[in-house]
């Protein structure tokens, strides 16, 4: 059975009459193509700017809560332990505290207090490896690492934690938020490493919260609080709220000023603002949380 293209033969026939429009036998045909197009076009870009309206079906935060937050902050700086602790301890909020245990032993009979008190002490790195781009990390470059060598000093800097903390930690946060070792050809993620060795693990400078039925939690996303006003991180609650997700809040200092700091004010303002029953949020630290998800995910 001969089967005809009729768009074929309309080029052909307008082709032999020297014509360049498309006047051929099925204009209908070409109406049709044109409309389903730009109907396609306009259903990609709205799912494109407005992506998933909410949590997967089923998931639903404990208490009836409209979102999760959490707040987390790296490098077991001084301050974390001097002033920012005690703020979060004055409203009750638990937070994550990612630390290499090096700076950890400044402050340790503290940070044994402040896991003993619910605050979580995760795995942040025996070296902190990140890029060699970044001079001060070029004699332990990612470039430089081998799956090997990784799993090697994350074993030995979780081991180092539970001795101080008497906890062992379930939780990791990426040094830089880099997830590779290698280089060219040979670069390899790390991400599956960490998958097999923690519950989680915490990226940084991610531009969205995490739907806690979809996001990867080996991978997850965290927005960044260094320097932050209220107002700017209130517009980030307000948009994970509204889709129902998990907003992750990384910082390093905790402070009135300075660099790489998450301000006080900021801070205590928002742990009012979560604390507040009204504004639906559930704040606490990223292992509780994970483990809420792994339950409802039935992982």
């Amino acid at each position: 059975m001969h089967w005809s293209d009729p768009f074929t033969e309309d080029r052909q026939v307008n082709m032999k009459a020297g014509k360049h429009k498309r006047t051929g036998k099925h204009p209908a045909i070409y109406m049709l193509i044109v409309v389903l197009s730009l109907i396609s076009c306009t259903v990609c870009g709205q799912t494109y700017s407005n992506g998933r309206s909410g949590t997967g079906e089923g998931f639903v935060w404990p208490g009836g809560k409209k979102m999760a937050l959490s707040l987390t902050f790296d490098d077991a700086r001084l301050s974390q332990i001097d002033t920012g602790i005690p703020l979060l301890d004055k409203y009750g909020v638990k937070a994550t505290f990612y630390v290499s245990p090096g700076s950890m032993m400044k402050r340790s009979g503290k940070w044994k207090m402040a896991a003993l008190a619910g605050h979580e002490v995760g795995n942040h790195s025996i070296l902190h490896p990140c890029s060699g781009n970044f001079t001060w990390s070029r004699e332990r470059a990612l470039e430089d690492y081998t799956l090997q060598r990784m799993k090697t000093e994350l074993d030995s800097a979780s081991r180092l934690i539970k001795e101080v903390t008497g906890i062992a930690p379930v939780s990791f946060a990426y040094p830089c938020g880099q997830t590779f070792i290698g280089r060219g050809i040979n670069v390899q993620s790390y991400v599956p490493l960490i998958a097999l060795m923690f519950d989680s693990g915490r990226g940084w400078l991610n531009e969205a919260p995490n739907d806690p039925s979809y996001c990867d939690l080996a991978q997850m996303n965290a927005s960044e609080l260094d320097g932050k006003s209220f107002d700017e991180v209130l517009s980030l609650i307000e948009t994970a709220s509204a889709g129902g997700h998990w907003l992750i809040l990384a910082g390093h200092e905790m402070n009135i000023e300075g660099r790489q700091t998450s301000l006080l004010n900021t801070i205590e303002a928002i742990c009012k603002y979560a604390s507040d029953p009204a504004n639906g949020i559930w704040i606490d630290n990223i292992r509780n949380i994970t483990s809420y998800i792994r339950q409802i995910r039935k992982e």
